[in-house]
């Protein structure tokens, strides 16, 4: 079939779900639980829980369209499918900027770590700013570089070396996180923290600040990682089986781990600390290893700090595989330079891909010097990256019902369109100006969209703008929301609170219909349909956007 089949096909199914813990598992566990309280008190709970339903609705669709096209960087795919290529585009670029621009932040995780280990040097590392707000000095960029070149090499030659590398990474990683919230729970729980509010008061729960945190304090940050197994579907073995067990089996797994350790964080800061000004006045930079020497776990910090550097990395190197992946599935769309598309005739890598992506890496390591000032700004572009994933698989059903569906979702219609509506909410609950600000990112990339559609003489142009005006108009209405909504959520409260939510909810609605219906059947559609009569057993990669083109004329 298409070129796609070059990549090797040698990861397995555990070795799939650990890509998966293995994202989901980096610098989120280390800072998380402490912005989530500092939001909403001991409602981060209940943050944690909402914000993994949330994303295991919309993880379900992914993992449908996954098993269906196993290919190498797939959630940049699926929407030029189901809508073309300005669609495909938009939402391409949501998911490679949500993504790409992790790849340092874990590693200025790992030094922010640094900044407490008992050598002098390492104190210079970084800056605290306050608030819990830290900036790394020069020597500790230089070092965060270094890491982010190591995460690049460990994928430039195989990503079988790459996939053993991270399963023994994942392992690790998975059993500190655990050990630690085990461990805080056994030393000194406090139980009467739960009843302390977010400013020192009595704690009620403060919906609007636990919808919040979903958002911004790393939680949809963190389950990003449920994208890696999906991205990597072109190397996994038996992809109708490997897809979904690795999706939701990393998504389950690490919600156990989260929750434990928001209880523990909770349950484990000291109530003289709490009297000063509540949860919002906690000043850790270094959360959980903070947290074990005041409790005089001196072996327990230690081993945060180690694993404050091999826990990010292993979610720095995960992504630097999907990354690269990304932009080569970009090309195969036909919107980016065909050498991007190119790979390793020995290694099946795509090694262009991974060069453009360390130039990028740099770029966001330099622009965002410490881990709270890009969390935040990821959660959103992420939350915009995973509005397509519903509505195309339930446009592809529609418009494609006879092509091969290894796994079909039950309740398909219902699930995907509660996935967009949470999608929706999720960006609404960023809270203005976030909201509006990651929605006008989304447009500084449409020149390259415009110029190779200028290279294509316009051709199809109208069909294209015809299937994308949903989203084209989607994400203006969706910023208006945000500026005129409630002061819960820092608008102008011209919608009060309660109905702000609910009106959000019937926009979400309208435009998921809307988006469905805007579905047409794409030359890639037409050239998967026609390249699987041809060979009923080979995986479904519909070919790239030239290719579909020039098949479907003859």
């Amino acid at each position: 079939m298409s070129s796609s089949n070059a990549i090797r096909r040698d990861v397995g199914p555990i070795a799939l779900m650990m890509t998966g813990l293995g994202s989901i598992i980096g610098s989120g566990w280390l800072f998380g639980a402490a912005r989530a309280s500092s939001l909403a008190g001991p409602g981060a709970v209940w943050a944690w829980v909402l914000g993994a339903a949330i994303i295991m609705t919309i993880a379900l669709t992914y993992a449908e369209l996954g098993a269906m096209f196993p290919e190498s960087g797939g959630m940049v795919r699926y929407s030029h499918y189901s809508h073309g290529s300005l669609v495909g585009f938009i939402g391409a670029w949501a998911n490679w900027i949500a993504i790409v621009s992790v790849i340092p932040v874990e590693a200025v995780a790992s030094v922010q770590y640094m900044h407490h280990w008992p050598w002098e040097w390492a104190h210079g590392l970084s800056t605290p700013l306050g608030n819990g707000h830290v900036e790394l000095t020069a020597p500790g960029m230089l070092i965060a570089g270094a890491l982010v070149f190591v995460y690049f090499l460990l994928n430039f030659w195989s990503v079988k070396l790459f996939a053993h590398s991270n399963t023994a990474i994942t392992t690790f990683k998975l059993i500190v996180p655990a050990a630690t919230g085990l461990l805080l729970i056994a030393s000194g729980f406090h139980r009467e923290n739960f009843s302390i509010g977010i400013h020192g008061d009595a704690h009620a729960i403060d919906f609007p600040a636990i919808l919040t945190a979903v958002t911004t304090a790393g939680i949809v940050f963190s389950f990003n990682g449920f994208q890696s197994p999906v991205n990597l579907a072109g190397d996994a073995r038996h992809p109708g089986r490997s897809i979904p067990f690795a999706v939701v089996g990393s998504i389950a797994i690490a919600t156990v781990v989260y929750v434990i350790l928001q209880v523990a964080y909770i349950g484990a800061v000291p109530r003289e600390l709490l009297a000063k000004a509540g949860w919002h006045g906690l000043n850790f930079s270094s959360p959980f290893a903070d947290l074990a020497l005041l409790l005089g776990l001196q072996w327990l910090a230690v081993l945060l700090f180690a694993d404050a550097v091999i826990s990010p990395s292993g979610t720095g190197i995960t992504y630097t595989a999907t990354t690269a992946r990304m932009l080569y599935g970009m090309e195969r769309n036909g919107t980016l330079p065909k050498i991007l598309g190119r790979l390793h005739p020995k290694w099946g890598i795509p090694r262009p891909a991974m060069w453009v992506n360390l130039l990028v890496a740099y770029f966001f390591l330099y622009w965002g010097r410490g881990w709270d000032s890009l969390a935040a700004v990821i959660g959103v572009a992420t939350v915009i990256s995973y509005l397509t994933g519903p509505v195309s698989a339930m446009t592809l059903r529609r418009t494609a019902p006879d092509l091969h569906r290894p796994l079909r979702i039950a309740g398909l219609p219902i699930l995907a369109g509660v996935a967009f509506i949470m999608a929706t909410e999720l960006l609404y609950w960023a809270t203005w100006p976030l909201t509006g600000e990651i929605i006008l990112l989304m447009v500084v990339a449409l020149p390259v969209y415009l110029y190779y559609q200028a290279k294509a003489n316009w051709h199809d142009i109208g069909r294209q703008l015809r299937g994308a005006w949903w989203l084209i108009t989607y994400l203006p209405t969706i910023a208006a929301l945000s500026w005129a909504g409630s002061e819960q959520f820092k608008g102008h409260n011209y919608l009060p609170y309660g109905w702000d939510l609910t009106i959000v909810a019937v926009f979400g609605l309208l435009f998921y219909v809307w988006g469905v219906k805007s579905g047409w059947r794409t030359p890639s559609v037409e050239a998967a349909e026609r390249e699987a009569l041809a060979d009923p057993t080979a995986p479904l990669v519909p070919p790239d956007e030239e290719t579909a083109e020039r098949m479907i004329k003859h």
